[in-house]
């Protein structure tokens, strides 16, 4: 049973982002672990919304703030005085970055300026997570999976300001928050998960939402980059690797700073059009069309996968489901939305206890 050896028991934590899709997944399991919640994110951007179906401002003290104001943003921190802080915050579209590169750049840059300058004027804090993003690094198309130590970049606006945000970050933790620098130390690290798939989310130029919008309409999905290989992964596996990290930066912040891959156990074999086909297979009807792309298409990454071996030896974490499974659980909470109208909180609730009663980590197989 992972119960993360009871350490965010009654812990005063603080998540930024948690009206986003990865943000409202950790803060309800921080909630069913026992934490005293906190939270701010601007208000949810589509509907529906996880946030809004886990009637999550019920469970915990929910507060709709823009993380690029400081004043603002400062005052939370010294109100609540958390003692361990995960920032997903975040402008997490490729697309929209190209269409809004400065709040891109302003949000996911400056607001973990803001993030990290709260965290050192607040010295209840003692771990702090950053979650960034796979694609911060300078994407070189190789067909091995990128490691920790690869050099940080992007060609969007979206990768460059995500590589930023890791350099900024790296900076802080050596400048202020350790042993060398301060008298006060804290742990500090950024963690970097694949394509994240799971109930709840409804963004837009996303595989899953797009597959879910389409099969819900009864139309077939358009896919925009087939061909593209992705570390896709069930939003549980990474979350469950932030949630370890975070406890072992509590008992040794020097040993566990640092850059983290939370990725699967094989990830480079499953494209954009497999996973829509199997999406579709398991949802029972469907189909898929396959538009020709054009000379004005914008650039995103086509090869792409992540390195896990610091987790696996240094925290022995390991994900637990493939990626046949992972689309399973989402096709099932997708369903229970819109076929059954189920109580989606029971329904979140049930896949985080059924993944932590799980003993054996995801198998090696391909679609």
């Amino acid at each position: 049973m992972m119960d993360f050896d009871g350490v965010f028991a009654d812990r005063r934590i603080l998540v930024t982002g948690h009206t986003g899709f990865k943000g409202s997944w950790l803060a309800l399991w921080l909630h069913h672990l026992g934490a005293s919640v906190s939270a701010c994110a601007l208000a949810p951007h589509t509907d529906p919304s996880h946030y809004a179906l886990l009637r999550l401002d019920e469970m915990i003290a929910s507060q709709f703030l823009d993380i690029r104001e400081f004043d603002s943003l400062h005052a939370l921190f010294d109100r609540l005085q958390p003692e361990i802080v995960f920032h997903l915050a975040a402008q997490s579209l490729v697309r929209r970055s190209y269409g809004e590169p400065r709040m891109t750049f302003d949000t996911n840059i400056g607001g973990t300026v803001n993030v990290l300058e709260a965290v050192r004027g607040t010295p209840s804090v003692k771990a702090c997570v950053i979650v960034t993003s796979d694609k911060c690094y300078e994407n070189r198309e190789w067909v091995w999976g990128y490691r920790e130590n690869d050099p940080v970049g992007g060609r969007d606006p979206y990768s460059a300001s995500k590589g930023a945000a890791e350099i900024v970050t790296r900076s802080y933790e050596r400048s202020f928050f350790s042993v060398e620098q301060s008298d006060r130390v804290v742990g500090c690290a950024t963690v970097r998960g694949g394509n994240v798939i799971g109930g709840g989310d409804w963004a837009g130029d996303r595989i899953i939402p797009d597959c879910v919008r389409s099969l819900s309409l009864g139309m077939p999905i358009a896919l925009r980059n087939p061909s593209a290989t992705r570390p896709w992964q069930h939003v549980l596996d990474p979350l469950s690797g932030y949630l370890l990290l975070a406890g072992r930066l509590l008992e040794a912040p020097q040993d566990y700073a640092g850059a983290w891959n939370f990725g699967p156990i094989t990830p480079g074999s499953v494209t954009v059009e497999d996973i829509a086909r199997r999406f579709v297979d398991a949802w029972g009807e469907g189909d898929i069309s396959l538009p020709g792309g054009g000379p004005n298409e914008l650039h995103e990454a086509h090869l792409l996968h992540l390195n896990i071996d610091r987790a696996l030896r240094e925290l022995l974490w390991q994900p637990r489901l493939d990626v046949h499974t992972a689309i399973d659980w989402t096709v099932t909470w997708y369903q229970q939305f819109y076929r059954h109208r189920a109580d989606m909180r029971s329904v979140s609730l049930e896949q985080i206890d059924r993944y932590m009663r799980l003993d054996s980590p995801a198998k090696d197989r391909n679609l």
